[in-house]
């Protein structure tokens, strides 16, 4: 008999909040509360210690099949276990792009016995061209995206939000109008001038969340933004949501606490799609994390190997983040009071599993015994080095966090432990 007691620790859920012992016996939590009884193997919190749902990153890319260099199945859902992360969605600009069962099965395959459960997103358009849609339910997916560019042609994505209203599909749109873009590579303001380096204008942004929103209101469908990081394109959802449109939308922690004023050292790692903003772009986006326009908290985990980081101008945008997301949330918002633990625990763990109609793990007596042991009060630095990612490009790096994640626990197996 596998069993794991973990004594005097904080066990915290949406609903619950006590300090208590956890007794996990053959992969099931098989009692909350104090005992004495024999275990395998036994941790004592001593009241320091917190046990917390396994978190979900809806938004994650782990460069495989193709690009393997950058990532793969297995490094990534390593890092994922380092942070705490126990399900993901890996995006579909892979080589071959995700729209065949046969890619799918082996991104699912792959991750088995992994602990992690991986979810990859199909296409919308077939190939990822934007020319055509195809049959989404055929390739046993719960989500669609072209992510990393926008379908292009409207109608195209209507038909797709119609057809999602009959499959249960979730649409997840990267809002960036290429055309506007046009080769920039940070935000186009201030900073981008004094730099003379070509900005990419926030309406580029805000115009394609404008018309996806319109979309949704058409079809009547769901529609799911990713990452946002402007005021502009948080007014349109707020507005959005107070009317009933099915609209629902992620950011990432980079969005919250950085700027373009990290640009000034012409370093990549602080380049990704979409770029840092202005401060007034990052108040916008803590004020909707606090507000509760935003529904969940991603990363876009973008790995990119070294030699591709090294070059600023010519850098592919993107940046790591699976190992650091609870770290930064725990920081900014947590020990600043400005959230509490449940709240965050909704925007990490509950709420994107319930947007994909996932079974949310829970920690009460006879659930299974996926959870994560939490040191709120650890003081760290970030080092790339020590990531578990086949990539280090993290916006975070020599950042100073309070609270890490130390040991995640799936079907009542260890699967990671802060040495």
């Amino acid at each position: 008999m596998n069993s794991i007691l973990l004594k005097n620790v904080r066990i915290a859920d949406v609903d619950t909040d006590k300090v208590c012992d956890l007794l996990i016996k053959d992969g099931v939590i098989a009692k909350i509360g104090e005992t004495d009884e024999a275990a395998n193997r036994v941790i004592d919190g001593k009241g320091k210690l917190t046990v917390i749902p396994p978190l979900f990153d809806m938004h994650v890319h782990f460069r495989d099949p193709g690009l393997t260099h950058k990532e793969d199945v297995l490094t990534g859902c390593s890092a994922a276990l380092a942070g705490g992360v126990t399900g993901v969605v890996c995006m579909p600009n892979t080589k071959p792009v995700i729209d065949s069962k046969e890619v799918v099965d082996y991104i699912v395959k792959k991750a088995e016995g992994t602990g992690v459960s991986v979810y990859p997103a199909g296409c919308i358009t077939k190939g990822m061209l934007g020319k055509e849609l195809y049959d989404h339910s055929a390739i046993g997916v719960k989500i669609i995206s072209d992510d990393g560019r926008p379908v292009e042609n409207a109608e195209l994505l209507r038909q797709a939000m119609l057809e999602s209203n009959k499959n249960g599909l979730l649409i997840a749109s990267h809002c960036e109008d290429l055309n506007i873009i046009n080769g920039g590579i940070m935000n186009d303001g201030e900073v981008s001038k004094e730099l003379d380096v070509k900005g990419m204008n926030r309406a580029s942004e805000d115009s394609i969340t404008a018309r996806e929103i319109a979309l949704a209101m058409s079809a009547d469908a769901r529609i799911h933004i990713c990452h946002v990081s402007t005021r502009g394109s948080l007014d349109f959802i707020r507005e959005a949501k107070a009317r009933g449109v099915k609209v629902t939308c992620e950011t990432c922690p980079h969005y919250f606490m950085y700027t373009d004023e990290k640009l000034r050292s012409l370093d990549a790692d602080y380049r990704m799609n979409p770029p840092l903003r202005t401060e007034d772009d990052r108040k916008a986006v803590e004020e909707a994390v606090l507000d509760g326009t935003i529904d969940c908290i991603v990363t876009d985990h973008a790995p990119h190997a070294a030699e591709e980081k090294a070059d600023f101008y010519k850098s592919p945008n993107g940046v790591v983040g699976l190992e650091t997301s609870l770290a930064a949330m725990l920081t900014h918002f947590y020990h600043t009071g400005k959230l509490s633990l449940q709240r965050i625990i909704e925007l990490m763990s509950s709420e994107p599993r319930k947007l994909l109609g996932i079974e949310v793990p829970r920690i009460i007596e006879g659930a299974k015994a996926d959870m994560i042991i939490v040191d709120l009060d650890e003081e760290w630095t970030v080092d790339p080095e020590k990531l578990h990612s086949k990539s280090h490009n993290t916006v975070f790096k020599g950042e100073k966090f309070k609270g890490r994640n130390i040991m995640t626990i799936t079907d009542g197996i260890i699967r990671f432990e802060q040495k």
